[in-house]
């Protein structure tokens, strides 16, 4: 299974570049130290973890990857939903128009980032801290509901399949029984 063309991997790299574009915008002085250390941390996890978890040859090590992921952009939507309150702004409402809209941005296999296609698909303005800080959540509870379903996938697929450690032995023993009877 190739990361790059999954849709998780590809979300979480534009999630991580427009992370990185907020925090230049918005979190610049340096009583903001912490904060942008923790949240760069948090879109770097999600996304290599998911990166790591495909690579795993062990399924029980991958699952645990994908799931320290989801954690790390559990702890980034934390974050984007603090900015909001903090700040006084207004969290858009899982049914606003504009939340739904979002909802329905379709990443472009063509790039290796969508961050550029955010703004011009959503007619939204990333210049203000509170239209970006509402595109970031609403990607995040996106990315987080897809890693929650990759993640059951992957489970399935360890139950029907077994893990690495386990296919192993069985070829172990199949050799054994093979080499040995004769």
């Amino acid at each position: 299974m190739s990361y790059e063309n999954l849709l998780v991997y590809r979300l979480a790299v534009t999630i991580y570049d427009a992370n990185e574009q907020f925090y230049k915008k918005f979190l610049k002085e340096y009583a903001h130290k912490r904060l942008v250390e923790q949240m760069t941390h948090a879109a770097r996890s999600g996304k290599q973890n998911i990166v790591e978890g495909v690579l795993e040859k062990s399924m029980e090590s991958g699952l645990k990857l994908v799931g320290v992921g989801r954690a790390s952009f559990g702890e980034l939507l934390e974050d984007y939903k603090d900015f909001i309150r903090s700040h006084k702004y207004n969290l858009w409402d899982k049914n606003d128009p504009r939340v739904v809209k979002i909802r329905t941005f379709k990443e472009d296999t063509a790039n290796v980032t969508n961050l550029a296609n955010i703004a011009s698909w959503t007619n939204l303005d990333l210049e203000k801290p509170e239209e970006y800080a509402n595109i970031m959540v609403c990607l995040l509870f996106k990315e987080n509901y897809l890693l929650d379903r990759f993640y059951k996938s992957l489970e399935e697929q360890f139950i029907k399949e077994g893990g690495f450690r386990e296919n192993l032995f069985k070829k172990r023993l199949d050799y054994k029984k093979t080499n040995l009877s004769n």
